[in-house]
Protein backbone atom coordinates (compact mmCIF):
# COMPACT_ATOMS: atom_id res chain seq x y z
CA UNK A 1 0.00 0.00 0.00
CA UNK A 2 1.53 3.36 -0.95
CA UNK A 3 2.33 5.87 1.71
CA UNK A 4 0.32 9.06 2.16
CA UNK A 5 2.92 11.48 0.71
CA UNK A 6 3.52 9.24 -2.33
CA UNK A 7 -0.22 8.98 -2.96
CA UNK A 8 -0.76 12.64 -2.39
CA UNK A 9 -2.48 12.12 0.93
CA UNK A 10 -1.39 15.22 2.81
CA UNK A 11 -2.36 16.07 6.36
CA UNK A 12 -5.42 18.21 5.45
CA UNK A 13 -6.81 15.39 3.28
CA UNK A 14 -6.38 12.87 6.06
CA UNK A 15 -7.98 15.28 8.56
CA UNK A 16 -10.95 15.86 6.26
CA UNK A 17 -11.40 12.11 5.78
CA UNK A 18 -11.20 11.58 9.54
CA UNK A 19 -13.69 14.42 10.09
CA UNK A 20 -16.10 12.81 7.62
CA UNK A 21 -15.94 9.51 9.48
CA UNK A 22 -16.52 11.35 12.76
CA UNK A 23 -19.56 13.10 11.25
CA UNK A 24 -20.92 9.75 10.07
CA UNK A 25 -20.51 8.32 13.57
CA UNK A 26 -22.26 11.39 15.01
CA UNK A 27 -25.11 10.97 12.49
CA UNK A 28 -25.43 7.33 13.56
CA UNK A 29 -25.60 8.35 17.21
CA UNK A 30 -28.16 11.07 16.46
CA UNK A 31 -30.33 8.57 14.58
CA UNK A 32 -30.12 6.10 17.46
CA UNK A 33 -30.93 8.85 20.00
CA UNK A 34 -33.89 10.10 17.96
CA UNK A 35 -35.37 6.59 17.62
CA UNK A 36 -34.89 5.93 21.34
CA UNK A 37 -36.58 9.24 22.08
CA UNK A 38 -39.52 8.51 19.79
CA UNK A 39 -40.02 5.04 21.22
CA UNK A 40 -39.68 6.02 24.87
CA UNK A 41 -42.83 6.07 27.02
CA UNK A 42 -43.97 9.62 27.84
CA UNK A 43 -43.44 10.55 31.46
CA UNK A 44 -46.57 10.13 33.55
CA UNK A 45 -48.44 8.38 30.73
CA UNK A 46 -48.37 4.90 32.22
CA UNK A 47 -51.88 3.54 32.65
CA UNK A 48 -53.52 6.63 31.13
CA UNK A 49 -53.32 5.82 27.41
CA UNK A 50 -56.16 4.13 25.61
CA UNK A 51 -55.57 0.47 24.64
CA UNK A 52 -55.58 1.30 20.91
CA UNK A 53 -53.08 4.13 21.40
CA UNK A 54 -50.88 1.92 23.54
CA UNK A 55 -50.90 -0.82 20.90
CA UNK A 56 -50.00 1.63 18.13
CA UNK A 57 -47.11 3.00 20.21
CA UNK A 58 -45.80 -0.53 20.78
CA UNK A 59 -45.92 -1.26 17.06
CA UNK A 60 -44.27 2.07 16.27
CA UNK A 61 -41.51 1.28 18.74
CA UNK A 62 -40.97 -2.15 17.27
CA UNK A 63 -40.97 -0.79 13.73
CA UNK A 64 -38.43 1.95 14.45
CA UNK A 65 -36.16 -0.49 16.31
CA UNK A 66 -36.32 -2.89 13.35
CA UNK A 67 -35.48 -0.08 10.91
CA UNK A 68 -32.49 1.23 12.91
CA UNK A 69 -29.81 -1.33 11.78
CA UNK A 70 -30.45 -1.00 8.00
CA UNK A 71 -30.72 2.80 8.26
CA UNK A 72 -27.42 2.91 10.14
CA UNK A 73 -25.91 0.64 7.49
CA UNK A 74 -27.03 3.01 4.71
CA UNK A 75 -25.53 5.99 6.59
CA UNK A 76 -22.19 4.23 7.00
CA UNK A 77 -22.23 3.06 3.35
CA UNK A 78 -22.68 6.65 2.16
CA UNK A 79 -20.09 8.04 4.59
CA UNK A 80 -17.43 5.41 3.89
CA UNK A 81 -17.99 5.72 0.13
CA UNK A 82 -17.56 9.52 0.30
CA UNK A 83 -14.43 9.18 2.45
CA UNK A 84 -12.83 6.55 0.23
CA UNK A 85 -13.74 8.60 -2.85
CA UNK A 86 -11.96 11.61 -1.35
CA UNK A 87 -8.85 9.56 -0.70
CA UNK A 88 -8.89 7.92 -4.12
CA UNK A 89 -9.03 11.35 -5.72
CA UNK A 90 -5.58 12.05 -4.28
CA UNK A 91 -3.88 9.04 -5.88
CA UNK A 92 -1.19 10.18 -8.26
CA UNK A 93 -1.60 7.22 -10.68
CA UNK A 94 -4.54 8.12 -12.92
CA UNK A 95 -5.23 4.59 -14.31
CA UNK A 96 -5.18 3.11 -10.85
CA UNK A 97 -7.44 5.89 -9.58
CA UNK A 98 -9.93 5.31 -12.38
CA UNK A 99 -10.09 1.59 -11.73
CA UNK A 100 -10.43 2.12 -8.00
CA UNK A 101 -13.20 4.71 -8.49
CA UNK A 102 -15.09 2.36 -10.83
CA UNK A 103 -14.83 -0.43 -8.26
CA UNK A 104 -15.95 2.01 -5.56
CA UNK A 105 -19.02 3.06 -7.55
CA UNK A 106 -19.91 -0.58 -8.16
CA UNK A 107 -19.47 -1.48 -4.51
CA UNK A 108 -21.45 1.58 -3.44
CA UNK A 109 -24.37 0.71 -5.73
CA UNK A 110 -24.45 -2.92 -4.67
CA UNK A 111 -24.23 -1.96 -0.99
CA UNK A 112 -27.09 0.53 -1.34
CA UNK A 113 -29.27 -2.06 -3.06
CA UNK A 114 -28.53 -4.61 -0.34
CA UNK A 115 -29.18 -2.01 2.36
CA UNK A 116 -32.56 -1.07 0.88
CA UNK A 117 -33.36 -4.76 0.46
CA UNK A 118 -32.57 -5.38 4.14
CA UNK A 119 -34.61 -2.35 5.22
CA UNK A 120 -37.72 -3.31 3.24
CA UNK A 121 -37.41 -6.95 4.32
CA UNK A 122 -37.50 -5.98 8.00
CA UNK A 123 -40.29 -3.48 7.32
CA UNK A 124 -42.32 -6.14 5.52
CA UNK A 125 -41.86 -8.53 8.43
CA UNK A 126 -43.19 -5.89 10.83
CA UNK A 127 -46.18 -5.18 8.60
CA UNK A 128 -46.95 -8.89 8.39
CA UNK A 129 -46.87 -9.26 12.18
CA UNK A 130 -49.08 -6.17 12.54
CA UNK A 131 -51.70 -7.52 10.12
CA UNK A 132 -51.71 -10.91 11.87
CA UNK A 133 -52.29 -9.27 15.25
CA UNK A 134 -55.00 -7.06 13.74
CA UNK A 135 -56.77 -10.12 12.36
CA UNK A 136 -56.59 -11.84 15.75
CA UNK A 137 -58.26 -8.86 17.47
CA UNK A 138 -61.06 -8.43 14.91
CA UNK A 139 -64.40 -10.17 15.46
CA UNK A 140 -65.05 -11.00 11.81
CA UNK A 141 -63.88 -14.23 10.20
CA UNK A 142 -62.81 -13.17 6.71
CA UNK A 143 -59.91 -11.07 8.00
CA UNK A 144 -58.42 -14.11 9.75
CA UNK A 145 -57.56 -15.37 6.27
CA UNK A 146 -57.16 -12.22 4.16
CA UNK A 147 -54.92 -10.16 6.46
CA UNK A 148 -52.27 -12.87 7.11
CA UNK A 149 -52.07 -13.63 3.40
CA UNK A 150 -51.81 -9.91 2.62
CA UNK A 151 -49.00 -9.62 5.17
CA UNK A 152 -47.19 -12.54 3.58
CA UNK A 153 -47.51 -10.93 0.15
CA UNK A 154 -46.16 -7.62 1.51
CA UNK A 155 -43.25 -9.35 3.26
CA UNK A 156 -42.08 -10.96 0.02
CA UNK A 157 -43.03 -8.19 -2.39
CA UNK A 158 -41.31 -5.21 -0.76
CA UNK A 159 -37.72 -6.64 -0.89
CA UNK A 160 -38.23 -7.79 -4.47
CA UNK A 161 -39.45 -4.34 -5.45
CA UNK A 162 -36.26 -2.91 -3.94
CA UNK A 163 -34.17 -5.12 -6.22
CA UNK A 164 -36.35 -4.37 -9.25
CA UNK A 165 -36.26 -0.59 -8.80
CA UNK A 166 -32.63 -0.28 -7.68
CA UNK A 167 -30.89 -2.68 -10.06
CA UNK A 168 -31.07 -0.40 -13.17
CA UNK A 169 -29.25 2.36 -11.26
CA UNK A 170 -26.06 0.29 -11.01
CA UNK A 171 -23.19 1.32 -13.28
CA UNK A 172 -22.36 -1.84 -15.21
CA UNK A 173 -21.22 -2.87 -18.67
CA UNK A 174 -23.79 -3.21 -21.48
CA UNK A 175 -23.63 -7.01 -21.40
CA UNK A 176 -24.15 -7.12 -17.64
CA UNK A 177 -26.87 -4.46 -17.94
CA UNK A 178 -28.74 -6.74 -20.35
CA UNK A 179 -28.44 -9.64 -17.92
CA UNK A 180 -29.64 -7.47 -15.05
CA UNK A 181 -32.51 -6.17 -17.20
CA UNK A 182 -33.64 -9.73 -17.93
CA UNK A 183 -33.31 -10.62 -14.27
CA UNK A 184 -35.35 -7.55 -13.33
CA UNK A 185 -38.08 -8.52 -15.81
CA UNK A 186 -38.15 -12.05 -14.41
CA UNK A 187 -38.43 -10.67 -10.87
CA UNK A 188 -41.26 -8.35 -11.91
CA UNK A 189 -43.20 -11.19 -13.54
CA UNK A 190 -42.55 -13.34 -10.48
CA UNK A 191 -43.81 -10.61 -8.13
CA UNK A 192 -47.01 -10.15 -10.14
CA UNK A 193 -47.58 -13.91 -10.28
CA UNK A 194 -46.89 -14.21 -6.54
CA UNK A 195 -49.46 -11.51 -5.75
CA UNK A 196 -52.04 -13.18 -8.03
CA UNK A 197 -51.41 -16.54 -6.38
CA UNK A 198 -51.93 -14.93 -2.98
CA UNK A 199 -55.20 -13.39 -4.20
CA UNK A 200 -56.42 -16.80 -5.37
CA UNK A 201 -55.34 -18.39 -2.09
CA UNK A 202 -57.12 -15.70 -0.07
CA UNK A 203 -60.31 -15.98 -2.11
CA UNK A 204 -60.43 -19.77 -1.77
CA UNK A 205 -59.66 -19.62 1.95
CA UNK A 206 -62.43 -17.05 2.54
CA UNK A 207 -64.88 -19.20 0.59
CA UNK A 208 -63.94 -22.40 2.46
CA UNK A 209 -63.67 -21.02 5.99
CA UNK A 210 -67.43 -21.09 6.83
CA UNK A 211 -67.80 -24.62 5.42
CA UNK A 212 -65.93 -27.08 7.62
CA UNK A 213 -65.73 -30.80 7.00
CA UNK A 214 -65.33 -31.83 10.66
CA UNK A 215 -69.07 -31.52 11.39
CA UNK A 216 -71.78 -34.16 11.33
CA UNK A 217 -73.88 -32.63 8.54
CA UNK A 218 -71.21 -31.67 6.01
CA UNK A 219 -73.05 -32.31 2.74
CA UNK A 220 -73.12 -28.66 1.69
CA UNK A 221 -69.57 -28.19 2.95
CA UNK A 222 -68.35 -31.10 0.81
CA UNK A 223 -70.09 -29.68 -2.25
CA UNK A 224 -68.59 -26.23 -1.78
CA UNK A 225 -65.17 -27.62 -0.94
CA UNK A 226 -65.18 -29.65 -4.15
CA UNK A 227 -66.22 -26.68 -6.29
CA UNK A 228 -63.74 -24.25 -4.73
CA UNK A 229 -60.79 -26.66 -4.79
CA UNK A 230 -61.37 -27.59 -8.44
CA UNK A 231 -61.75 -23.96 -9.50
CA UNK A 232 -58.65 -23.02 -7.49
CA UNK A 233 -56.59 -25.70 -9.23
CA UNK A 234 -57.81 -24.57 -12.64
CA UNK A 235 -56.96 -20.92 -11.92
CA UNK A 236 -53.55 -21.76 -10.41
CA UNK A 237 -52.68 -23.95 -13.38
CA UNK A 238 -53.66 -21.20 -15.79
CA UNK A 239 -51.63 -18.62 -13.89
CA UNK A 240 -48.66 -20.96 -13.83
CA UNK A 241 -48.79 -21.54 -17.59
CA UNK A 242 -49.03 -17.82 -18.39
CA UNK A 243 -46.29 -16.99 -15.89
CA UNK A 244 -43.94 -19.54 -17.44
CA UNK A 245 -44.74 -18.32 -20.95
CA UNK A 246 -44.19 -14.68 -19.94
CA UNK A 247 -40.84 -15.50 -18.37
CA UNK A 248 -39.71 -17.38 -21.47
CA UNK A 249 -40.66 -14.46 -23.69
CA UNK A 250 -38.15 -12.26 -21.84
CA UNK A 251 -35.26 -14.03 -23.58
CA UNK A 252 -34.87 -13.62 -27.32
CA UNK A 253 -33.59 -17.16 -27.84
CA UNK A 254 -36.69 -18.82 -26.31
CA UNK A 255 -39.25 -16.10 -27.01
CA UNK A 256 -40.80 -18.15 -29.80
CA UNK A 257 -41.21 -21.06 -27.40
CA UNK A 258 -43.07 -18.84 -24.91
CA UNK A 259 -45.32 -17.51 -27.65
CA UNK A 260 -46.01 -21.11 -28.70
CA UNK A 261 -47.16 -21.91 -25.17
CA UNK A 262 -49.62 -19.02 -25.21
CA UNK A 263 -50.84 -20.01 -28.68
CA UNK A 264 -51.20 -23.61 -27.52
CA UNK A 265 -53.31 -22.39 -24.61
CA UNK A 266 -55.59 -20.57 -27.08
CA UNK A 267 -55.86 -23.63 -29.33
CA UNK A 268 -56.55 -25.81 -26.29
CA UNK A 269 -59.33 -23.41 -25.35
CA UNK A 270 -60.90 -23.80 -28.80
CA UNK A 271 -60.63 -27.59 -28.60
CA UNK A 272 -62.25 -27.59 -25.17
CA UNK A 273 -65.01 -25.36 -26.55
CA UNK A 274 -65.80 -27.81 -29.37
CA UNK A 275 -65.66 -30.76 -26.96
CA UNK A 276 -67.94 -28.99 -24.49
CA UNK A 277 -70.87 -28.57 -26.90
CA UNK A 278 -72.97 -31.07 -24.94
CA UNK A 279 -72.10 -29.33 -21.69
CA UNK A 280 -73.15 -26.01 -23.20
CA UNK A 281 -76.42 -27.59 -24.32
CA UNK A 282 -76.92 -28.82 -20.76
CA UNK A 283 -76.36 -25.31 -19.42
CA UNK A 284 -78.89 -23.92 -21.89
CA UNK A 285 -81.37 -26.59 -20.80
CA UNK A 286 -80.82 -25.50 -17.22
CA UNK A 287 -81.59 -21.91 -18.17
CA UNK A 288 -84.71 -23.06 -20.01
CA UNK A 289 -85.92 -24.97 -16.95
CA UNK A 290 -85.22 -21.92 -14.78
CA UNK A 291 -87.26 -19.68 -17.11
CA UNK A 292 -90.20 -21.96 -18.02
CA UNK A 293 -90.25 -23.80 -14.67
CA UNK A 294 -91.67 -27.22 -15.55
CA UNK A 295 -90.39 -28.15 -12.10
CA UNK A 296 -89.80 -26.05 -9.01
CA UNK A 297 -88.20 -26.56 -5.65
CA UNK A 298 -90.17 -28.99 -3.44
CA UNK A 299 -92.33 -30.19 -6.35
CA UNK A 300 -93.58 -33.78 -6.12
CA UNK A 301 -92.54 -35.54 -9.32
CA UNK A 302 -92.27 -39.08 -10.67
CA UNK A 303 -89.27 -39.87 -12.88
CA UNK A 304 -88.76 -43.39 -14.24
CA UNK A 305 -91.15 -44.78 -11.67
CA UNK A 306 -89.47 -43.07 -8.70
CA UNK A 307 -91.61 -40.81 -6.50
CA UNK A 308 -89.90 -37.94 -4.72
CA UNK A 309 -89.59 -34.23 -4.08
CA UNK A 310 -87.30 -31.77 -5.85
CA UNK A 311 -84.55 -30.94 -3.36
CA UNK A 312 -82.12 -28.98 -5.53
CA UNK A 313 -82.02 -27.57 -9.06
CA UNK A 314 -78.75 -26.66 -10.74
CA UNK A 315 -77.85 -25.73 -14.30
CA UNK A 316 -76.79 -29.31 -15.06
CA UNK A 317 -78.82 -31.66 -12.86
CA UNK A 318 -81.77 -32.00 -10.47
CA UNK A 319 -81.63 -33.72 -7.08
CA UNK A 320 -84.77 -35.69 -6.12
CA UNK A 321 -85.26 -36.82 -2.55
CA UNK A 322 -87.01 -40.21 -2.79
CA UNK A 323 -89.60 -41.16 -0.16
CA UNK A 324 -87.16 -43.66 1.42
CA UNK A 325 -84.52 -40.86 1.79
CA UNK A 326 -82.49 -41.88 -1.24
CA UNK A 327 -81.22 -39.14 -3.55
CA UNK A 328 -81.87 -39.49 -7.29
CA UNK A 329 -79.64 -37.34 -9.52
CA UNK A 330 -81.38 -36.61 -12.83
CA UNK A 331 -79.74 -34.69 -15.72
CA UNK A 332 -81.48 -31.39 -16.35
CA UNK A 333 -82.00 -32.34 -20.00
CA UNK A 334 -84.35 -35.14 -18.88
CA UNK A 335 -87.02 -32.57 -18.02
CA UNK A 336 -86.74 -30.99 -21.47
CA UNK A 337 -86.50 -34.09 -23.65
CA UNK A 338 -88.53 -36.78 -21.84
CA UNK A 339 -91.95 -36.90 -20.14
CA UNK A 340 -92.35 -36.99 -16.36
CA UNK A 341 -95.11 -36.54 -13.82
CA UNK A 342 -95.44 -33.36 -11.76
CA UNK A 343 -98.05 -33.74 -9.07
CA UNK A 344 -97.75 -30.18 -7.82
CA UNK A 345 -97.45 -28.23 -11.09
CA UNK A 346 -100.57 -26.10 -10.56
CA UNK A 347 -101.69 -27.13 -7.08
CA UNK A 348 -100.69 -29.59 -4.40
CA UNK A 349 -104.23 -31.04 -4.19
CA UNK A 350 -104.48 -34.56 -5.55
CA UNK A 351 -106.94 -37.45 -5.85
CA UNK A 352 -105.90 -40.83 -4.52
CA UNK A 353 -107.16 -44.19 -5.77
CA UNK A 354 -107.67 -47.52 -4.01
CA UNK A 355 -108.49 -50.72 -5.91
CA UNK A 356 -110.26 -53.74 -4.38
CA UNK A 357 -110.99 -57.12 -5.98
CA UNK A 358 -114.10 -58.82 -4.53
CA UNK A 359 -116.57 -61.55 -5.43
CA UNK A 360 -119.70 -60.89 -7.51
CA UNK A 361 -121.87 -61.45 -4.43
CA UNK A 362 -120.65 -58.37 -2.50
CA UNK A 363 -123.24 -55.54 -2.17
CA UNK A 364 -121.90 -52.18 -3.43
CA UNK A 365 -124.02 -49.69 -1.44
CA UNK A 366 -122.81 -50.79 2.02
CA UNK A 367 -119.26 -50.37 0.76
CA UNK A 368 -120.08 -46.82 -0.46
CA UNK A 369 -121.52 -45.93 2.94
CA UNK A 370 -118.47 -47.42 4.68
CA UNK A 371 -116.15 -45.39 2.42
CA UNK A 372 -118.03 -42.22 3.33
CA UNK A 373 -117.74 -43.07 7.04
CA UNK A 374 -114.01 -43.77 6.69
CA UNK A 375 -113.36 -40.50 4.86
CA UNK A 376 -115.46 -38.45 7.24
CA UNK A 377 -113.53 -39.80 10.22
CA UNK A 378 -110.11 -39.39 8.57
CA UNK A 379 -107.95 -36.32 9.20
CA UNK A 380 -106.27 -36.78 5.81
CA UNK A 381 -109.42 -36.20 3.68
CA UNK A 382 -110.00 -32.65 2.43
CA UNK A 383 -113.72 -33.17 1.66
CA UNK A 384 -113.61 -32.66 -2.11
CA UNK A 385 -113.88 -36.10 -3.73
CA UNK A 386 -115.60 -39.26 -2.41
CA UNK A 387 -116.57 -42.01 -4.86
CA UNK A 388 -116.72 -45.80 -5.15
CA UNK A 389 -117.18 -47.31 -8.62
CA UNK A 390 -117.03 -50.69 -10.29
CA UNK A 391 -114.33 -50.25 -12.91
CA UNK A 392 -113.96 -53.83 -14.18
CA UNK A 393 -115.66 -57.21 -14.05
CA UNK A 394 -113.87 -60.34 -15.23
CA UNK A 395 -114.65 -64.06 -14.95
CA UNK A 396 -113.35 -64.20 -11.39
CA UNK A 397 -113.76 -60.87 -9.48
CA UNK A 398 -115.14 -57.39 -9.54
CA UNK A 399 -112.70 -54.47 -9.53
CA UNK A 400 -113.78 -51.62 -7.27
CA UNK A 401 -112.06 -48.21 -7.38
CA UNK A 402 -112.38 -45.84 -4.43
CA UNK A 403 -111.53 -42.17 -5.07
CA UNK A 404 -110.59 -39.80 -2.26
CA UNK A 405 -108.98 -36.35 -2.40
CA UNK A 406 -106.27 -34.93 -0.16
CA UNK A 407 -104.43 -31.64 0.25
CA UNK A 408 -101.10 -32.99 -1.00
CA UNK A 409 -99.34 -36.15 -2.10
CA UNK A 410 -98.15 -37.13 1.37
CA UNK A 411 -101.67 -36.82 2.81
CA UNK A 412 -103.05 -38.73 -0.19
CA UNK A 413 -100.66 -41.61 0.43
CA UNK A 414 -101.66 -41.94 4.08
CA UNK A 415 -105.35 -41.63 3.13
CA UNK A 416 -105.08 -44.38 0.51
CA UNK A 417 -103.46 -46.75 3.00
CA UNK A 418 -106.14 -45.96 5.58
CA UNK A 419 -109.03 -46.50 3.14
CA UNK A 420 -107.54 -49.74 1.81
CA UNK A 421 -107.02 -51.22 5.28
CA UNK A 422 -110.50 -50.34 6.58
CA UNK A 423 -112.41 -51.41 3.44
CA UNK A 424 -110.67 -54.80 3.46
CA UNK A 425 -111.44 -55.15 7.18
CA UNK A 426 -115.11 -54.24 6.50
CA UNK A 427 -115.45 -56.90 3.79
CA UNK A 428 -113.70 -59.50 5.95
CA UNK A 429 -116.02 -58.82 8.90
CA UNK A 430 -119.39 -58.33 7.18
CA UNK A 431 -119.08 -60.22 3.88
CA UNK A 432 -116.40 -62.89 4.28
CA UNK A 433 -118.00 -65.02 1.55
CA UNK A 434 -117.51 -62.16 -0.91
CA UNK A 435 -113.74 -62.26 -0.74
CA UNK A 436 -111.97 -63.42 -3.92
CA UNK A 437 -112.15 -67.23 -4.22
CA UNK A 438 -109.23 -67.59 -6.58
CA UNK A 439 -106.93 -69.06 -3.92
CA UNK A 440 -109.63 -71.46 -2.68
CA UNK A 441 -110.29 -72.80 -6.13
CA UNK A 442 -106.57 -73.23 -6.70
CA UNK A 443 -106.36 -75.09 -3.41
CA UNK A 444 -109.24 -77.39 -4.32
CA UNK A 445 -107.74 -78.15 -7.69
CA UNK A 446 -104.46 -79.01 -6.06
CA UNK A 447 -106.18 -81.34 -3.57
CA UNK A 448 -108.05 -83.07 -6.34
CA UNK A 449 -104.82 -83.55 -8.24
CA UNK A 450 -103.18 -84.97 -5.12
CA UNK A 451 -106.11 -87.41 -4.63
Amino acid sequence: MPTAPRAGWDVPTILVAAAMLVLIAIAHLILRWWIRRQTAEPSGATGTAWPAESRMRRWLTRGLNEMLPPLAMLIWIHGISSTVGLLLGRISSQPLADQACAALRWGYGVSVVLGIFWLLMRLGRILESFLISLAARAETTWDDVVLPLAGKAIRWTLPLLALILSAPALSVSPALAEVMGNATSLLLIGVVAFVLFQVVEAASAVALKPHRLDVSDNLRARAIQTQVIVLKKVVVTGLGVFTLASMLMVFDSVRQFGASILASAGIAGMVVGFAAQRSIATLLAGLQVALTQPIRMDDVIIVDGEWGRVEDITLTYVVMRIWDQRALIVPITHFIERPFQNWTRATAEIIGTVFLHVDYTVPIEPLRRELTRILTASRHWDGRVNALQVTDANEQTLELRALASAANASEAWDLRCEVREQLVAFVQHHYPDSLPRLRASFGMQASEVAA
